[in-house]
Formats: C-alpha cells, sequence, structure tokens
C-alpha cells in the first residue's frame, strides 16, 4: 500500500467458501457471464496493497441470496453471509468494512436483516441487487426496507445483477447489461419518489452508475413527461446519487461522471475479484492520470470519509510486512500496468 493514496475501496466483493458451496449445490458456478472468482482474505489485501487501499468495503455480489425460492433459506444464508463478515472486519481492522446482504425480494425479511446488521453489527451499509428475480428497487412494496435504512441513515450499495430475461448470444451479462440494470433501478428510485420520500438513505450506485451520467437529460425530459416534476428537480434527484468507480475511471467515462455527479459523490472501486487485478491496476490508473490532485484525494479517500465517518482518521491502518521480493513485483506490475494503460488509449486523429 502507498502511504499517498490510503484508497478506500467501496466496491470489493467477498466469496466465503460456504456461500460458493451453496451456490454449487444448485449448478451456480458463475456471476454476470463470469466464472465465481478464487478469494481469500489474504488475497484481498495483497490486491489491497497493489493499488494502494487501505480499506475495502467487501459485498456479496449478485445473485446474493436471490437463488433460493424458500425464503427462510434465504434469510438464513443472509445472516451467515453478514455474520462472516462482521467476524472478517473484527478480524481486520481497519483494512475491512461491511455491507450487510438483504434477503430480497422479502422486504419485510430484508428490513429485519438491516435493522440487525446495521443496529447490532455495526454493518457499514447494505447490499442492494438492482433487481432481484425481475422485482426491482424502487418498485412497490419496498417500504418496509426504506423506513429502516431512513431511520439509520444507512449507506445503501446499488449493485446490478442479470437482467430479467435471455441474454443475448455473444454479450455477457457483466459487459453490457450490468451497466443497464443499475440504469433501471436508479430510474425507478427517483420516478417512484423513494429518494424524496427517505432522503437519509445514501444510495451509492455501481460503475459509475451505469449509464445514469451520460443518458441522464434524456431520462429527465422522459420522466418529466411522465410525472410532472420539472426535469430540473429529476435531475437534481439523478445527481443526489453516489457513483463508485469501478471499471468506469477510464478517459471516456470519467469526465462524464465527474461533470455529472455533485462534488464529494465519486468514490473509488474496484470490483475485485470479479474484476481481476489487472483490469483493477487498469482503472485505477486512468484515475491517477486523469484528474487534478485534488480530484484525485477526494475520490480516493476524502469522498469516503465523509460518507463513512468511523475511517476518518488520521493514522493509516498497519498493512502486513511483505518480504522484498514481494514488494519488488509489486512495483514491476504498477511500472507495466502504467506503462500498458499508456499504450492502449486511442490517439486523436
Amino acid at each position: 500500500m502507498t502511504s499517498a493514496s490510503r484508497r478506500i475501496d467501496v466496491h470489493q466483493h467477498l466469496v466465503p467458501p460456504f456461500y460458493r458451496d451453496a451456490l454449487a449445490e444448485r449448478g451456480i458456478t458463475e456471476a454476470g457471464g463470469r466464472a465465481l472468482p478464487e478469494w481469500s482474505p489474504e488475497a484481498a489485501l495483497e490486491l489491497m496493497d497493489l493499488l494502494g487501499t487501505e480499506t475495502a468495503i467487501l459485498s456479496v455480489s449478485t445473485p446474493g441470496t436471490g437463488f433460493l425460492a424458500d425464503p427462510g433459506e434465504a434469510a438464513a444464508l443472509a445472516r451467515r453471509l453478514n455474520d462472516f463478515s462482521a467476524a472478517l472486519a473484527a478480524a481486520h481492522p481497519g483494512r475491512f468494512g461491511w455491507f450487510a446482504t438483504l434477503p430480497l425480494p422479502d422486504a419485510a425479511a430484508a428490513a429485519k436483516e438491516a435493522e440487525r446488521a446495521l443496529a447490532e453489527f455495526g454493518a457499514d451499509g447494505v447490499t442492494l441487487l438492482a433487481n432481484t428475480g425481475g422485482d426491482y428497487l424502487g418498485a412497490a412494496g419496498q417500504d418496509a426496507l426504506w423506513r429502516v435504512l431512513d431511520e439509520h441513515g444507512a449507506v445503501a450499495f446499488v449493485h446490478p445483477a442479470e437482467l430479467p430475461g435471455p441474454a443475448v448470444d455473444g454479450i455477457p451479462p457483466f459487459a453490457a447489461d450490468f451497466l443497464l440494470d443499475t440504469t433501471r433501478a436508479a430510474y425507478l428510485l427517483v420516478r417512484n419518489g423513494v429518494v424524496r420520500r427517505y432522503p437519509h438513505i445514501r444510495f451509492v450506485l455501481s460503475h459509475a452508475g451505469g449509464f445514469v451520467p451520460y443518458a441522464s437529460h434524456r431520462m429527465a425530459v422522459a420522466l418529466a413527461a411522465d410525472t410532472g416534476r420539472s426535469p430540473l428537480d429529476i435531475l437534481e434527484d439523478l445527481r443526489g446519487f453516489y457513483f463508485d468507480t469501478a471499471l468506469s475511471s477510464s478517459p471516456a467515462a470519467l469526465p462524464t461522471l465527474l461533470a455529472f455527479a455533485r462534488p464529494g459523490h465519486v468514490l473509488f472501486g474496484s470490483d475485485w475479484p470479479f474484476a481481476p487485478a489487472a483490469a483493477g491496476q487498469y482503472f485505477a490508473n486512468g484515475l491517477d492520470g486523469g484528474v487534478d490532485p485534488g480530484t484525485l484525494a477526494a475520490v480516493d479517500r476524502g469522498n469516503a470519509e465523509a460518507l463513512f465517518p468511523r475511517l476518518a482518521t488520521g493514522t493509516p491502518a498497519p498493512a502486513p510486512a511483505r518480504p522484498f521480493p514481494a514488494r519488488l513485483r509489486q512495483s514491476v506490475r504498477r511500472a507495466g500496468a502504467r506503462a500498458f494503460f499508456r499504450m492502449v488509449q486511442p490517439g486523436t486523429d
């Protein structure tokens, strides 16, 4: 870990062995068109040191508990995942935080588990899949959950899932469908007034919000025609989301995100281990070389400190001492990643 960056990664995943086993029992070996990656706390810490990350807030990616048809089984698995995450964070103070897994689409059960995770275990927030079996965030019947999250002023990390329809042959869901899924959830959260009725929930949209920054004005015009509201009010609701940079801090996407998002609303994300280390390095380099030092410091850490005050400390979390050969390998990997990033950027012709 470099002392200069001390990044806070709000988009990093964990895949506990018992969760992998539960998925495998039902024939699930991939998520979003990617094979389930190997994961361990040790590998996570190694990646974090490579990217200059001090703290990672961990979450369970799609399918969450949504692959279980029995609500009781889904609730039990969510509890087990949250117990595991809380213990992991306690074992590595300052290095790991966690977003609680909720057993959606059962809003009552999700509200109960959110209360337990936030009030009893001190979760940093909750993970919400954009849709669970076709039930999207922002749809009717979810107020029990929104009330609990609003009462706690909770951070709600919105992560995409596979679209409720057949995939297109040759297009893996993570490459394009995930961006649409997040956009759909954001659209409905604004359209149906959730962000206005529950103003204390801080929603973080994965992958720079999908298509939200790029298509925000187009969506505002459509929502204004549908609801009768002012397009300016709708744009303010859309700008009220937080956004992470996972797989999105490219020379094409980053300027649009920074131009659209409110100051303080862009957070660093890596998407490891579903995004391999090379991808994390590529997009981290895009951030390092694509913004001014003040913006970089805010995205790397400052904005997350404001969102998670417990992380606003002047004392760096202890990083494991690594032998010289390991440090040398990391330096070589960083240099190689920077050179590759510069090499593949399109020209201006």
